[in-house]
């Protein structure tokens, strides 16, 4: 951990981004019930990915150029670099992960595309020169494992495309990776960048890039039903504006691998909603693994705390 960072840290109550994180988590939870809703109105999976960051950084634009100019004018090409590659891998992460839900269940997808920790783990001691102590290691692992009994044991539920498992998981699976290379990212920028104008310019660059892609297919933006305006805009409200600002704002004081691995609390919210109001709901075995996830959850806590 840089010394800037623990200087930001030592202003702040040690449970503060604790806190945060937890709102965070049942925020990110309502994304997948919101795609689901909105993917059944039509609205292509591009589409649904670019107007979630489209709203978040509009949201975004007048508070980080009214109060952040001096920090938004102090960047380096290296962190202009940064952002840029965040924000790409953070539009792929969405791309990817909105598209996976049209073809396997809501559990399966938010499992697979949450067991981003693993990927951070072999990244962070590379590029952060981040150690990870032993009881985040065992939450780690703890996780991750429960992570993939969900996996294996969902099914592919009722996907508004076609139920086609091995597509939607492995989709899951590469924003599970974009993901990864996003909060190591995220993690260099937020040592000495406040976190509005940083959400920001991550959130406009994803939006640009999405923005993009939806007009290079010729995806149909225009002519949905009211509903799915709605469910996009809520998204991004809520999912992406809370929930993902949320994390981002724990990155400036906890390790990337941590954060990360909090983020695994959010198949746990997404699978009693999608049961509520999908009626996906999750099976015994399923069960068994959010346990784990839980527990691994609380022992990385107890570690991180003592950091």
């Amino acid at each position: 951990m840089t010394e800037q960072t623990l200087s930001r840290r030592n202003t702040i109550p040690p449970w503060l981004p604790f806190v945060v994180m937890g709102i965070g988590v049942f925020a990110v939870s309502t994304a997948a019930i919101f795609i689901r809703l909105a993917q059944e109105e039509h609205a292509p999976s591009l589409v649904i990915a670019a107007a979630r960051m489209l709203v978040a950084s509009l949201v975004l634009t007048i508070p980080a150029l009214r109060t952040y100019p001096h920090e938004l004018q102090r960047l380096t090409r290296r962190d202009i670099g940064l952002v840029l590659i965040g924000g790409g891998v953070l539009g792929l992460h969405f791309a990817t992960w909105i598209t996976s839900l049209e073809y396997t269940s809501v559990v399966n997808s938010v499992v697979l595309v949450t067991t981003n920790p693993l990927f951070v783990a072999l990244l962070a001691p590379l590029f952060l020169k981040e150690k990870l102590g032993q009881f985040t290691l065992i939450g780690l692992v703890l996780a991750f494992g429960g992570g993939i009994l969900v996996a294996l044991t969902g099914s592919a539920g009722d996907p508004p495309n076609r139920a086609d498992p091995l597509l939607g998981n492995g989709l899951a699976v590469i924003g599970a990776v974009m993901a990864a290379i996003y909060f190591v990212i995220g993690r260099r920028l937020r040592g000495g960048l406040s976190l509005i104008p940083y959400v920001w310019l991550v959130y406009s660059v994803a939006a640009i890039v999405l923005v993009i892609a939806v007009i290079g297919t010729g995806q149909q933006v225009g002519g949905l039903a009211w509903q799915a305006y709605v469910w996009m805009a809520l998204m991004g409200l809520t999912a992406q504006l809370i929930g993902h600002s949320s994390f981002n704002f724990a990155l400036g004081y906890l390790p990337a691998a941590y954060v990360s691995l909090v983020v695994l609390g959010e198949p746990i919210g997404s699978g009693l909603l999608a049961g509520i109001f999908l009626n996906e709901w999750p099976v015994f075995l399923q069960l068994v693994g959010s346990a784990f996830i839980l527990t691994g959850i609380g022992i990385a806590s107890r570690d991180q705390m003592k950091t």
